[in-house]
C-alpha cells in the first residue's frame, strides 16, 4: 500500500513539474509577444510621425520663399524707423493660419535673434532676447529643402520642429523668415489624436494578439514539446524496466544534448548493471571456491588433531611428527589463502595507494632470483636472470612490484615440472622497462588465457594444482595501480610467458 502511494506521488510530482514547465514557457512566450506588439505599436507611431513630418517639410519647403516673394514686393518687413512692420506680420500670420493653424512665422536677424512673431509676446522690453540656431537653417537652405532637418522651436525651448526658411535682403535690411510647420496647435491636436489612436490600436492589437498567441501557443507547444514528450516517454519506459529503449536519432533531435546524454547514461547504466550481474556471479563463484579452499585445510587440520587426541597413546613419535607436519602445512596454506583474500580485497576496494619511487629493476630481479633459486633446487627447476645491458631506473612502488613478481614466480614454480627452467627477463624499451617471466610448464589453452587473471579462474587442465586462484588476480590489480597491463603469451606444452612494462624514471629538467 505504502509503495503504491509513493509511486502515485512520484507520478503526480512529475506531472506537476511538466505542467509547471509548460506554464512557464507559455507565460514567457505570451509576454514576449505582448512586448513585441507594444514595441511594434510605438515603433509604427514613431516612424509614421517621422514620415508625416518629412513629407510635410518637403511639401512646404518653398513656403518661406513664396512668402518673401509675395509679401515683400510692395511692403517692407521694417518701417522707416527700423522697427518691425508689425501690421504686415499680423496680416501675414492671419493669412497663414487661415490655411494652416499649425504654422508659426518668425522674423530672424542674421544672428538668429527672434525680432518678431505674432505668437510671441514682445510687450515687455526686459524679456531676454530669443535666438534660433542658424546651423539647421543654413543646411536647409543649402539643400533646397530636400533634406529632413529639424530646427529650434522658439515657443518651446529645447524642442525640435520641422520648418521652412529663406533669407531676405530688402532695402539693405537682411534676415531670415523662419516658419515652424508644426506649432503648438499641431502638438495639441496630435496629442489628442495620438491618445485616441493609441487606445484603439492598443485595445485592438491586444485582443488580436491574445487570440493569435492562444492559437499560436497551442500549436507551438504541441510542435516544440513533441520531442520533449518523446524523451519523457522514453525515460518513463526506461524507469519501468525497459533498459534497451533509446531515443531514436538523438543527434538530430531538437533537444539533442539531452537526448544524447540520456542515451549515453542509459548505456552506462545498462553496462553497470551487466557488470553488477557479472560481479554477482563471480562473487558467488568466489564464495564457493573460498569455502572449498578454506574447508579443505580446516578439515585436514581438524582430522589430524582428532587423530592425535584419540590415538595419542598408540602413535609412534615418527607418526606424531608426520601428522604435525601435515597440520603445519595445512595451517600455512590456510594462512596464505586468508592473506591473499585480504590483500585482494584491499586492492579491489582501492584501499592501496602506490608509493612510487625510482629504483633499479635489475637489483630487485637479482634479489628475487637468488631467493627462488633455493626453492628451484628443491624441485630440480633452474631459475635464471636475463638482463640486457645497463638498465634505467623505473618509477613504481617497489613493494607492490616485488609482490607481483613473487606471485608470478610462485605460479611458474608450481607449474614447471622437474628439470624445467624459469627465466626472469628484464630489458629496456624506448620509454619503459620490460619485465617477463617465462617457464617451461604445460602452457595455457587459448580460450583460458583471457580468464586466468580473474578471481578464482584457472585453466581446467591445471585446476587441481595447489594455490591457483588469487595470485594472478592480485598481479593484475597491482598493474592497474601502475596504469599498465600484464599479458600472457602461451602455447600448450611449450610453456608460458607473462609480460608487463613499467615506466622509466624521468629526471626533472632532463
Amino acid at each position: 500500500m505504502g509503495c503504491g502511494l509513493q509511486i502515485q506521488r512520484r507520478a503526480m510530482s512529475k506531472r506537476l513539474l511538466t505542467h509547471r514547465l509548460i506554464r512557464k514557457i507559455g507565460a514567457v512566450f505570451f509576454l514576449s509577444v505582448i512586448l513585441m506588439g507594444v514595441s511594434y505599436i510605438f515603433t509604427t507611431i514613431y516612424l509614421t510621425n517621422k514620415h508625416f513630418e518629412e513629407r510635410s517639410q518637403k511639401l512646404n519647403a518653398e513656403l518661406a520663399n513664396h512668402l518673401i516673394e509675395e509679401k515683400f514686393q510692395g511692403n517692407s518687413p521694417f518701417l522707416e524707423d527700423g522697427t518691425v512692420n508689425k501690421p504686415l506680420f499680423g496680416d501675414l500670420m492671419h493669412d497663414m493660419m487661415a490655411v494652416n493653424r499649425g504654422i508659426e512665422v518668425y522674423l530672424l536677424s542674421t544672428k538668429g535673434e527672434v525680432l518678431y512673431s505674432v505668437v510671441l509676446s514682445h510687450d515687455n522690453p526686459n524679456n531676454p532676447a530669443q535666438y534660433v540656431d542658424l546651423a539647421p537653417i543654413h543646411e536647409f537652405i543649402e539643400s533646397d529643402g530636400q533634406k529632413y532637418i529639424l530646427g529650434d522651436d522658439p515657443r518651446q525651448i529645447g524642442e525640435k520642429k520641422i520648418f521652412s526658411s529663406a533669407r531676405f535682403n530688402h532695402n539693405g535690411k537682411e534676415g531670415y523668415i523662419y516658419i515652424v510647420l508644426a506649432g503648438q496647435e499641431i502638438d495639441k491636436v496630435s496629442s489628442t489624436l495620438f491618445s485616441s489612436y493609441f487606445m484603439k490600436l492598443g485595445i485592438g492589437a491586444s485582443i488580436i494578439t491574445m487570440v493569435f498567441v492562444l492559437f499560436l501557443g497551442l500549436v507551438s507547444f504541441w510542435f516544440l514539446t513533441k520531442n520533449l514528450r518523446s524523451i519523457i516517454h522514453t525515460v518513463k519506459r526506461f524507469r519501468e524496466g525497459d533498459l534497451n529503449i533509446r531515443i531514436d536519432e538523438a543527434e538530430k533531435a531538437d533537444l539533442s544534448i539531452l537526448a544524447v546524454n540520456f542515451n549515453e547514461m542509459a548505456d552506462t547504466i545498462e553496462k553497470n548493471m551487466e557488470e553488477i550481474k557479472s560481479v554477482d556471479v563471480l562473487r558467488r563463484e568466489l564464495i564457493a571456491n573460498v569455502s572449498h579452499d578454506l574447508r579443505t585445510p580446516l578439515s585436514i587440520i581438524n582430522g589430524y588433531i582428532e587423530t592425535l587426541q584419540i590415538k595419542k597413546a598408540d602413535l609412534t613419535e615418527a607418526e606424531k611428527d608426520k601428522y604435525l607436519d601435515i597440520i603445519r602445512a595445512s595451517s600455512e596454506k590456510l594462512t596464505r589463502l586468508v592473506s591473499q583474500l585480504f590483500e585482494y580485497s584491499k586492492l579491489e576496494a582501492k584501499q592501496v595507494e602506490p608509493l612510487k619511487e625510482p629504483f633499479a629493476m635489475s637489483d630487485l630481479a637479482m634479489d628475487l632470483v637468488s631467493k627462488y633459486q633455493v626453492l628451484g633446487e628443491e624441485k630440480d627447476v633452474k631459475i635464471e636472470l636475463i638482463a640486457e645491458g645497463k638498465l634505467p631506473l623505473v618509477f613504481a612502488d617497489i613493494s607492490l612490484v616485488e609482490r607481483a613478481l613473487q606471485n608470478l614466480l610462485d605460479n611458474a614454480l608450481k607449474f614447471t615440472p622437474k628439470g624445467g627452467r624459469i627465466s626472469l627477463n628484464v630489458s629496456a624499451t624506448k620509454d619503459q622497462v620490460k619485465v617477463g617471466i617465462s617457464d617451461t610448464g604445460p602452457g595455457i589453452n587459448k580460450k583460458d588465457q583471457s580468464v586466468i587473471f580473474d578471481r578464482y579462474r584457472q585453466s581446467k587442465k591445471n585446476s587441481n594444482q595447489e594455490g591457483v586462484g588469487l595470485g594472478l588476480a592480485i598481479v593484475k590489480k597491482i598493474m592497474e595501480l601502475h596504469n599498465t597491463t600484464i599479458q600472457v603469451i602461451s602455447t600448450p606444452n611449450e610453456g608460458s610467458t607473462f609480460v608487463f612494462h613499467l615506466p622509466k624514471y624521468q629526471v626533472s629538467g632532463a
